[in-house]
C-alpha cells in the first residue's frame, strides 16, 4: 500500500521530537502470555523474561543468557521474536533475520526443549537466514518452516528434515506470498498446522507469468546491475492462487478444488476449522467487490460456499485487522460460529456468522467499529475500539456477543486515542493513551470497570512553550465537512498574515487528522515550523479511513486523484478566507499517496497552491501495483479513463507553482519511473522544477549514511526558499 506505516509514521514523529524509547513489534507478532494471562513474555538483552503486568519492573526469568547461548558460542542468541509452545515445555526462537521487502520474515531458527534442556538450531544444511514462519505442531513433536519457496518438516527428536514440496522456486512460492499479496493484503505467513498435526494446508502461489520491474543499480560495483521485482501493474493479471494441503505422513499434496479462475480471484485468507477435517477460506473476485466464505474437505477437496457478500466499491478485509496480519479465525460457540466483520449496512460491523451462514449483527447503530481488541468468551463480551462521535479518536468499548447496545469502557472525559493490550482472560489491560497534547504508556487497569491498578510508566506532554494543534472542522462549497487540525505560529499576532503549510495524504490507505501525540509534527522540517513562523495545517478528505460510515469512506472509488483532491483543494479555499492566512504563500507536501496528492493539488488547482513538496508520489497510476490501485480504482481497461483523469502526469502541463519532487531510485513500491515519466511530461510543456533523486534509496528514503538528515535540510530549504516563514 503506498502511504509510510501509520504506527510507524507516529512513532517517528513523536522519537524524533522528544527522548523516548518505543519497541513495536513488525506485524503478526503476537503477545505471548502467561498461562494465567496476568502476565506475558518479552526478550531483552539475551534473556526471556516473564512480566506480571501489576508488576513489570520486577520481572523474573524464563530463559537466562546462559541457557541461550550456542555450544559453539559466548555469546547468548540475538533473539528478534520467540513462541512459546501452550505446555511451555519448548519455546521457538526466531534470529539472524533478513528483510523480505518490509519486514524481518526470514532467519535462522532454534529450539529450546525444557524437558532435555537442550538447544537446538532448527535447518541444517539449509541455506543460512533463509527459514521463515516456523511453527510447532500441535503435537509438540514437529516444526514446520519454509526455505526457499518450499515447504519443510522437521522431526525434533531426530531432527531429520522432510521436504514437503519440490517445486518451489522465486515464481513457484509454498508457503508464503509474492510482493503485492505481501504489501496489500499483509499475508506473509503461509501455511497453517491442522490441529491433529496429520496436515499441513498452504498457500502456492503461481507468479510464472508476472513480469519482472527492474530497479538499476549504478553505485554498488564498476558496472550497473538490475534488481527484479515480480510486480504485477494495474490492468495486468495477478499471480494464480492455490490452496494445497499435505499429509505429513504420506507426503500426499492434494490441491483444494476452488471454484473459478485461479488468475482472476484472490484467497486472503485461510484456516483450520476447529475439528482439523476441513478448511475455512475467503475468495474474493479480482474487483474485490464480491467476498465468499468457503468449505474445503481435505479429504475429497470439495469446496462448499457458506457466505457471500457484494459491495459495489469494494470489500475491505484490512478493515477488522489492526495488525496488518490477517492470519487467523476468529471461532466462538465451539467452532459452530466465528465472528465476522462486514460493511454491508453502511457502518463497519461485527457479526456473528455460525458453520451454515446464518448471520446475527453484534455491534448495532450508527457507529463503525475501528478494530477487535478481544473476544471474551467465557464472560461472553466482546471488547472493540470505536469513536461514534469524534472521527479523529477512538475508545475502547463492549459489547455482548448475543448482541446489544455497546458500552463504553474507556473514560470519555479522556479525549483521544486509547489502545489495548488485553491479557486472554479479559481482567486486566495494558492501557496506552494518546492525543495531541499528551502521551502515556504502561499503565494497567482492570476491566471492563477501568480502574487503575498502576500507574502509567511513561509520561510525556507537550514541552513548554510548544503550539497545541487545534481540531476544527470545516465545511466546502460541496456541503462537505471535513476534521483538520492546525498548528499557529509561536508568536502569534492575530494582526498579521502567515504562510500556510498543508499536510496532505487523501487515499484510502491512512488518515492524517487523527488526536494522537505526534499530530503537527513534521520530521522533514529543520528546527520549529511554529517558532519560525509557519501555520501547519491538515484536513482529511472523503476516501479517509475514518470511522465515518461507508459512504465517506467509499466515495473515492473510482475517483482517486479527482474527488480527494477536490475536497482538499475545496477545504482550502475556505481556509484561506482566513484573516491570518497570506493566500500568496500556501504550500503543500506529501509523501506516498500524499505525494501523488501533492502533484495533483499543485497541477489542477495551481491558483491555490504555489509551492508543492512531493515525495515518492505515484504520477501515473497505470504504474502501480493491481491489488491496491484496482480495489480503489476498477480493473483496466474498463477504468482506464478513471486512471488516467487521476493521475498527476495528466495535469503536468498545468504547473505554475515551485515543485520539488524527491525519489528514492530502488523504490520497490512506488517505482522511480513515476518520477521518470513525470518528468518527462514536465520537460514536455517546458514547466520548471527541481528534483532530487536518492541512489538506491527505498519507499522509506532512510538507507545510507546522512540521508535522514540531507532530506530534512533540503526539505526546509526548499520551503523557505519558495514560502517564506514568519507574519506580515
Amino acid at each position: 500500500m503506498r502511504h509510510i506505516n501509520r504506527l510507524l509514521w507516529i512513532c517517528f514523529l513523536i522519537s524524533s521530537a522528544f527522548p523516548i524509547n518505543f519497541l513495536f513489534a513488525q506485524p503478526g507478532v503476537k503477545t505471548q502470555w502467561t498461562q494465567d494471562g496476568n502476565g506475558y513474555y518479552k526478550a531483552e538483552e539475551g534473556k526471556i523474561l516473564e512480566v506480571n503486568l501489576l508488576d513489570p519492573n520486577h520481572p523474573t526469568v524464563f530463559l537466562d543468557e546462559a541457557t541461550l547461548t550456542p555450544a559453539d558460542s559466548s555469546t547468548p542468541l540475538s533473539i528478534r521474536q520467540f513462541i512459546i509452545s501452550p505446555d511451555r515445555k519448548k519455546v521457538l526462537l526466531f534470529t539472524n533475520t533478513k528483510r523480505v521487502w518490509r519486514y524481518h520474515t526470514r532467519g535462522d531458527y532454534w529450539i529450546y526443549d525444557f524437558n532435555k534442556k537442550q538447544l537446538s538450531q532448527l535447518g541444517k544444511g539449509l541455506p543460512a537466514s533463509s527459514l521463515m514462519f516456523a511453527k510447532l505442531s500441535p503435537d509438540g513433536t514437529s516444526v514446520a518452516y519454509v526455505s526457499k519457496h518450499n515447504l519443510y518438516m522437521e522431526d525434533l527428536t531426530s531432527h531429520q528434515i522432510t521436504q514437503l514440496t519440490a517445486d518451489g522456486n522465486d515464481r513457484m512460492i509454498n508457503g508464503t506470498f509474492d510482493w503485492a499479496y505481501e504489501e496489500e493484503f499483509g499475508c506473509r505467513d503461509g501455511f497453517r498446522w491442522s490441529s491433529d498435526s496429520k496436515h499441513i494446508a498452504y498457500w502456492k502461489i503461481d507468479a510464472r507469468s508476472i513480469r519482472n520491474y527492474l530497479m538499476l543499480n549504478t553505485t554498488d560495483s564498476t558496472y550497473s546491475f538490475t534488481i527484479p521485482v515480480e510486480y504485477p501493474k494495474a490492468g495486468q493479471n495477478p499471480s494464480a492462487c492455490y490452496i494445497y494441503v499435505v499429509d505429513t505422513k504420506t507426503k500426499e499434496n492434494k490441491k483444494m478444488d476452488i471454484p473459478g479462475d485461479p488468475i482472476q480471484h484472490y484467497i486472503p485468507r485461510m484456516e483450520w476449522t476447529p475439528n482439523g477435517q476441513s478448511l475455512i477460506i475467503q475468495q474474493l473476485d479480482r474487483r474485490q467487490q464480491e467476498s465468499h466464505i468457503m468449505l474445503c474437505e481435505i479429504k475429497t477437496g470439495t469446496t462448499k460456499n457458506i457466505y457471500s457478500e457484494t459491495d459495489n466499491a469494494w470489500i475491505d478485509i484490512k478493515s477488522r485487522w489492526n495488525d496488518d496480519d490477517p492470519s487467523g479465525w476468529e471461532w466462538i460457540d465451539n467452532g459452530k460460529a466465528f465472528l465476522w466483520v462486514s460493511e454491508k449496512d453502511g457502518w463497519r460491523h461485527v457479526y456473528k456468522v455460525d458453520i451454515n451462514g446464518k448471520e446475527t449483527l453484534i455491534t448495532k447503530g450508527n457507529y463503525d467499529i475501528i478494530g477487535i481488541d478481544l473476544i471474551d468468551e467465557d464472560n461472553q463480551k466482546l471488547y472493540f475500539s470505536a469513536s461514534p462521535d469524534n472521527a479523529t479518536q477512538k475508545y475502547l468499548y463492549q459489547v455482548s456477543l448475543k448482541g446489544g447496545k455497546a458500552s463504553s469502557v474507556s473514560p470519555l472525559s479522556q479525549a483521544g486515542t486509547h489502545s489495548y493490550r488485553i491479557s486472554p482472560n479479559g481482567k486486566l489491560a495494558e492501557h496506552t493513551f494518546s492525543s495531541s497534547t499528551a502521551y502515556f504508556a504502561g499503565e494497567v487497569v482492570v476491566l471492563p470497570g477501568h480502574e487503575q491498578k498502576l500507574a502509567a510508566a511513561i509520561q510525556r506532554d507537550l514541552p513548554a512553550g510548544t503550539p497545541k494543534p487545534e481540531f476544527f472542522k470545516i465545511t466546502t462549497a460541496d456541503g462537505v465537512e471535513m476534521d483538520g487540525w492546525m498548528v499557529k505560529p509561536t508568536a502569534f499576532d492575530s494582526t498579521k498574515r502567515y504562510p500556510i503549510v498543508f499536510q496532505v495524504y487523501g487515499e484510502p490507505a491512512g488518515q492524517t487528522v487523527t488526536d494522537t501525540y505526534g499530530t503537527g509534527f513534521n520530521r522533514l522540517y529543520e528546527g520549529s515550523m511554529a517558532a519560525d513562523g509557519y501555520l501547519y495545517v491538515s484536513v482529511e478528505n472523503r476516501g479517509a479511513p475514518a470511522p465515518k460510515g461507508r459512504v465517506w469512506r467509499k466515495a473515492i472509488y473510482r475517483n482517486i486523484g479527482t474527488i480527494n483532491i477536490r475536497d482538499q483543494a475545496m477545504a482550502a479555499k475556505e481556509i484561506l478566507k482566513w484573516n491570518f492566512v497570506d493566500s500568496s504563500r500556501v504550500a503543500v507536501w506529501g509523501w506516498s499517496g500524499g505525494g501523488s496528492s501533492t502533484l495533483n493539488l499543485l497541477f489542477q488547482y495551481p491558483e491555490i497552491y504555489k509551492t508543492g513538496i512531493a515525495v515518492a508520489a505515484v504520477g501515473n497510476q497505470l504504474m502501480y501495483d493491481n491489488i491496491y490501485q484496482e480495489r480503489y480504482m476498477g480493473v483496466p481497461p474498463e477504468s482506464q479513463a478513471d486512471y488516467v483523469k487521476g493521475s498527476p502526469i495528466t495535469h503536468a502541463k498545468n504547473l505554475q507553482g515551485n515543485l520539488l519532487y524527491i525519489h528514492g531510485t530502488a523504490d520497490d513500491n512506488v517505482h522511480y519511473q513515476n518520477a521518470e515519466m513525470l518528468i518527462n511530461e514536465l520537460i514536455k510543456y517546458n514547466k520548471q522544477f527541481q528534483l532530487m533523486s536518492y541512489p538506491n534509496r527505498s519507499h522509506s528514503i532512510s538507507e545510507g549514511e546522512g540521508t535522514s538528515a540531507h532530506l530534512a535540510r533540503l526539505y526546509t530549504n526548499y520551503l523557505k526558499q519558495y514560502c517564506p516563514p514568519g507574519g506580515r
